[in-house]
């Protein structure tokens, strides 16, 4: 099966249904049609450090942009 992925606009998208509209993980995850564990994921990674939060696609966080320099 291959493996969705997603921007980091959807995932920020999707961690604002839970944190700023108050959206439970179960209806947030069912109305997005991805599983609890991974918005439970996101949420988490968000609330770490949220400027460098999903860096994929070429993002690099700034201490790996720092290493690559």
């Amino acid at each position: 099966m291959e493996r969705r992925q997603f921007t980091r606009e959807f995932k920020l998208e999707a961690v604002k249904l839970i944190k700023e509209r108050g959206v439970s993980y179960a209806q947030a995850s069912k109305d997005l049609g991805i599983d609890p564990p991974q918005l439970r994921s996101w949420v988490k990674q968000l609330a770490g450090d949220p400027q460098p939060a999903f860096p994929g696609h070429g993002q690099m966080k700034p201490e790996q942009l720092e290493i690559a320099q």
